[in-house]
């Protein structure tokens, strides 16, 4: 027995600090980021055909959102970066609800924010701060559809039970330029690009290989340029290695005919 012990705990001191290392790392998190930019001349909104309640809509000089492209730097606005949680990708860490509320509003005769994004257990708040009598249409799949009218300075919320398995359109009936899209999933791990295409992810779990989906409502990425490569996003998904700290993809570049501002 004692010849046993003395060879088996080398191996089960090694096996431990394996686990342990892994552990560490496991603890450890990490920050994806990138800059999405548009492969050609930026574009310029169309205006909006403004046909109802003209009097005060028609003062906004509301443009179609669809497509937003950075007259600087080219960077694409309100693309979706989340990690996908579909068959056979790795568990992720356990995170409490946020219970958060968000606010959708009709302002301007526009949806502000574009985007929401939200966890399972979140609410969210459709508000009408105009003068004008608004609706909101949530064509969700998973959580109960909602079409409901917005009377001016009045609001309504709606309970996020589940996740949705893609970003959900929010429309206004009454005016039909008005758009917007409620990302709600069961982790915290998602951001929308800004107005210079940058999009940063932070506290992912280090250590693992992480699927990612990316969502623009302009048209589907499935094929991009990364540092002069071309890469290939089949179904719009790529994977990083997260490793602790920064995971730079540097500038992520999209062909100009894959997106459509119409």
């Amino acid at each position: 027995m004692k010849i046993a012990t003395s060879f088996c705990l080398p191996a089960l001191l090694a096996a431990a600090a394996c686990l342990s290392n892994v552990s560490a790392l496991r603890a450890e998190t990490g920050t994806l980021r990138m800059q999405l930019v548009y492969g050609g001349d930026p574009v310029k909104p169309a205006p909006i055909d403004v046909n109802k309640d003209v009097q005060f809509c028609g003062k906004h000089g509301l443009t179609n959102e669809a497509l937003i492209v950075n007259p600087t730097n080219k960077g694409i606005k309100n693309a979706v970066v989340y990690v996908y949680t579909g068959r056979g990708t790795p568990d992720l860490p356990e995170t409490e609800p946020a219970g958060a509320n968000h606010v959708l509003a009709n302002e301007n005769c526009r949806f502000e924010p574009r985007y929401i994004i939200a966890q399972t257990g979140d609410k969210l708040t459709v508000t009408n701060p105009d003068p004008v009598g608004h609706n909101a249409n949530l064509n969700f799949l998973r959580n109960d559809p909602q079409n409901f009218t917005i009377p001016t300075g009045q609001e309504k919320s709606v309970d996020l039970v589940e996740a949705e398995p893609a970003p959900i359109p929010v429309e206004c009936n009454i005016h039909p330029w008005m758009k917007a899209y409620v990302v709600v999933l069961e982790h915290p791990f998602a951001a929308v690009s800004d107005e210079d295409g940058m999009i940063e992810i932070e506290g992912l779990p280090a250590g693992e290989e992480l699927t990612f989906r990316i969502f623009h409502e302009a048209g589907r990425i499935d094929e991009v340029t990364i540092d002069g490569k071309s890469e290939s996003w089949r179904r719009s998904r790529f994977e990083v290695e997260i490793k602790p700290g920064m995971n730079d993809l540097g500038t992520v570049t999209v062909p100009a005919d894959a997106l459509s501002g119409e």
